[in-house]
């Protein structure tokens, strides 16, 4: 038995406070991480505010986990004690759905959430199912790679499930937490890449994040302009848009992709979908391999999230920073 120290919340909106609670023995395939930093998804506050109905309290949140291995199963082979590693959204699969089996993971219908049901990063330990853990190549910088393990690889996954080509044309909604990411990766892919923003300075930050160019996502006649222009449209954000407007934008057979968590209906013209051939899709985050992927192409490609930092003791102030739509872009949160 060992004591986590954690900061968790009792209930819906409440304050981010010391908790403590025991590891029973460490399972045969389970691994053990010493948290050294952990990223603050947007999905980590709509659990702390229960938006999805489905957080049990007490809840410790925190999924873009980074650390060093400190024990592991005696079933584990691909990972040692002092191995850099990171853990994202799932802590653990099945492994023997059709799913698992298929190399889609992140599709089991028994995945285990590392915030759902089970304590997260916001501690000094997390334990997860050694096939949900990735190690962290060499010369991928471990201080800023937390936010890599969901909001990066929401947005890298469909790349590579869409066989997205380098001469593709990618535009993407939402220059925030996600958003920022997407450009990156996306012009790291090599893609023609266009941000929506709403204008004034948010235009030359998308250029310097790696847009080629941008849209005016407030000028109806700026976004009526780009008809027939997106092979891959992104959307990033977690609100209602007009999206047969943004249909519109796609060439024949493009696809409107959603990694942002929208949760009102979507009003969606069929017609003009059918014309064109256009699809409408989204994803959870990606599998074990994918994510390996993302991580080794982010190292590569030196794709790295734009963060801000926070102690770990700091987390209330850190929670209401992002509540308040200031963070710019992804928030951090360092144990040491």
């Amino acid at each position: 038995m060992s004591t986590v120290h954690a900061y968790a919340a009792m209930e819906a909106n409440g304050t981010l406070q010391p908790f403590e609670y025991e590891l029973g023995p460490i399972g045969p395939e389970e691994v053990d991480i010493a948290v050294e930093s952990c990223g603050i998804c947007h999905s980590d506050l709509s659990m702390l505010e229960d938006v999805w109905a489905m957080t049990q309290f007490p809840l410790v949140p925190g999924h873009e986990v980074i650390g060093k291995v400190k024990a592991v199963g005696d079933q584990v082979s691909h990972l040692t004690v002092g191995d850099q590693v990171g853990l994202g959204w799932h802590s653990g699969y099945c492994m023997t759905c059709d799913q698992c089996l298929g190399g889609h993971h992140n599709l089991c219908l028994r995945a285990e959430t590392t915030i759902v049901g089970r304590h997260g990063g916001f501690s000094d330990t997390v334990r997860a199912h050694s096939a949900s853990v990735a190690k962290l190549p060499g010369d991928l910088t471990p201080k800023t790679a937390g936010p890599l393990l969901c909001g990066g690889m929401a947005v890298f996954n469909p790349l590579v499930q869409f066989n997205i080509s380098p001469t593709d044309h990618v535009g993407v909604l939402g220059i925030g937490g996600l958003g920022h990411m997407a450009l990156k990766f996306a012009r790291a892919w090599g893609c023609h890449v266009t941000a929506f923003t709403s204008g004034g300075l948010k235009e030359q930050e998308a250029i310097g994040l790696g847009a080629h160019d941008t849209i005016n996502s407030r000028d109806p006649s700026a976004i009526k302009a780009a008809m027939g222009r997106f092979d891959l449209l992104l959307s990033t954000v977690n609100v209602k848009l007009d999206w047969n407007s943004y249909m519109a934008t796609l060439k024949p057979r493009g696809r409107l992709h959603m990694p942002g968590a929208v949760t009102e209906p979507l009003d969606l013209n069929v017609m003009p979908m059918m014309f064109g051939q256009w699809s409408f899709s989204s994803s959870p985050v990606g599998s074990p391999a994918t994510i390996r992927k993302m991580l080794e192409f982010a190292a590569r490609h030196n794709v790295s999230p734009v963060t801000e930092h926070y102690p770990m003791d700091k987390v209330n102030d850190a929670m209401e920073h992002l509540r308040a739509g200031k963070a710019r872009y992804r928030i951090v949160l360092d144990r040491n």
